[in-house]
């Protein structure tokens, strides 16, 4: 696929958390910059191009605006604003990856000098804007968050057949996600059905539902980030902090490094020393005469292995005859019984 960068390729999303101030966007863009993941994430949103004064609000959290149209005209950027946004995420060392809501956003991100299309979960059924989008050749990142199977179907067969490069992220549209919604059995079932890179969209706000995700072999993580949940916004609740964001980027990074270094179980050669000195030899624990019979209660197990019979080889002694007179603790030896072999 076109994400490369590291694996799984982490992407940070700004969403709506700027509050439509470009101040604000630009102090998120730098603070991102410092935790270590890959790209960042927006949303374009042209409040004439993609809605009306009719769309009501998913949640009523605003106190200044009226309407969600409203709201989206108060969160919008110019299109030389969003070409400069860009220029600093590529001067930070961040990939500029944005989810279009109108075809008008389309053509604005072509000339901003996106390389990549992220499409929310309310567009997966919106043929246009995928139409559109498509007609790019650029790499599509889809998230599945409101649909089903059978929509998925018709989604992902309509992509084939336009021939766009890929891929699906399991998302719950629930803002935070509890742990009854995650579905990371639904990461298994995307890779199977769809034969294409698989990917989770985090809105739990919690560090280790992304990490879960990264053990079940995720190629691309995404989860929205605040300064402070606390913070006024729809998504703020649904996100983690900078800090946060960085513990997220070093665990991942470290179970992507043991994912990509199988243990052989069958090889444990590299343990040879540490055997010698954990492992143990066969004692005995009271003082024993000559010609004493062997039993079970007589036995102890002492390190190192080596200095006798091993500890695993306690059966083998039971019942066996001493030639010898042996001292409490004394080690156990094959030359401490007739035959020379325990095994014979």
């Amino acid at each position: 696929m076109f994400l490369k960068k590291t694996s799984p390729y982490l992407i940070a999303e700004i969403g709506q958390a700027h509050e439509g101030s470009l101040g604000i966007l630009y102090s998120y863009i730098e603070a991102i910059a410092l935790t270590g993941v890959d790209a960042v994430k927006f949303q374009l949103h042209i409040a004439e191009a993609e809605s009306s004064e009719h769309e009501p609000f998913r949640v009523k959290f605003s106190l200044e605006d009226d309407t969600r149209f409203d709201y989206w005209k108060r969160m919008g950027f110019s299109l030389a604003e969003w070409k400069g946004i860009k220029q600093h995420c590529d001067s930070v060392g961040l990939d500029f990856i944005c989810s279009p809501f109108s075809n008008l956003a389309v053509d604005w991100l072509e000339e901003i000098g996106t390389k990549y299309y992220k499409i929310g979960s309310g567009e997966v059924t919106n043929f246009l804007i995928l139409e559109k989008i498509a007609q790019t050749g650029k790499p599509v990142i889809l998230s599945s968050g409101m649909s089903s199977y059978a929509e998925l179907d018709q989604t992902v067969n309509f992509l084939k057949e336009r021939q766009v490069n890929f891929s699906i992220l399991q998302c719950t549209t629930a803002y935070p996600t509890i742990p009854e919604q995650y579905g990371l059995n639904v990461i298994q079932e995307l890779k199977e059905r769809y034969k294409v890179p698989v990917g989770f969209s985090d809105h739990s706000a919690r560090i280790e539902t992304c990490i879960a995700a990264t053990a079940l072999g995720v190629s691309i993580l995404e989860f929205h980030v605040v300064f402070d949940r606390q913070l006024f916004g729809p998504d703020a609740k649904a996100s983690l902090t900078m800090q946060e964001t960085k513990d997220l980027v070093v665990a991942v990074r470290n179970i992507s490094v043991a994912l990509s270094h199988p243990i052989d179980k069958n090889n444990n050669t590299n343990f040879s020393e540490l055997k010698q000195i954990f492992e143990k030899s066969l004692a005995v624990n009271k003082k024993l005469p000559k010609n004493h019979v062997i039993t079970f209660g007589d036995l102890e197990a002492k390190k190192p292995k080596g200095f006798g019979v091993d500890a695993l080889r306690f059966q083998e002694v039971i019942g066996k005859v001493l030639n010898r007179d042996l001292n409490q603790w004394d080690f156990l030896t094959e030359g401490d019984f007739d035959k020379l072999s325990l095994t014979e």
